[in-house]
């Protein structure tokens, strides 16, 4: 059964980085599309960010895009998003998903979530 463990959260400054990592357990991690969501306090959880098996193919929502940037290593079965010039807005959980099929993983309801990782931006 896939295991994903999000992480790298944290608290910054408006302006500031974060690098968040997902790493992925219990399958071929080649296999799977990745996904980004986010939760702030509430609001339904929204998309953040998917990228396809290789690597090759990434979407984000309008929200973050220019800002974030979301990568894969398959060798190291970790999926990663790097977040630029955050905003107080981004403040969320952030969760990481899989999927073998990337077509419409964004707007994909996924069975279960992971604890997630906290990101507070202050202004």
């Amino acid at each position: 059964q896939v295991q994903l463990v999000e992480s790298g959260g944290g608290s910054v400054q408006a302006g500031g980085s974060l690098r968040l990592s997902c790493a992925f357990s219990g399958g071929t991690f080649s296999a799977y599309a990745m996904v980004w969501f986010r939760q702030a306090p509430g609001k339904e959880r929204e998309f953040v960010a998917a990228i396809n098996w290789s690597g090759g193919s990434t979407e984000y929502a309008d929200s973050v895009k220019g800002r974030f940037t979301i990568s894969r290593d398959n060798a190291k079965n970790t999926m990663y998003l790097q977040m630029n010039s955050l905003k107080p807005e981004d403040t969320a959980v952030y969760y990481c998903n899989a999927d073998k099929k990337y077509i419409f993983i964004a707007t994909r309801d996924f069975a279960s979530w992971g604890q997630g990782t906290q990101v507070t931006v202050s202004s």
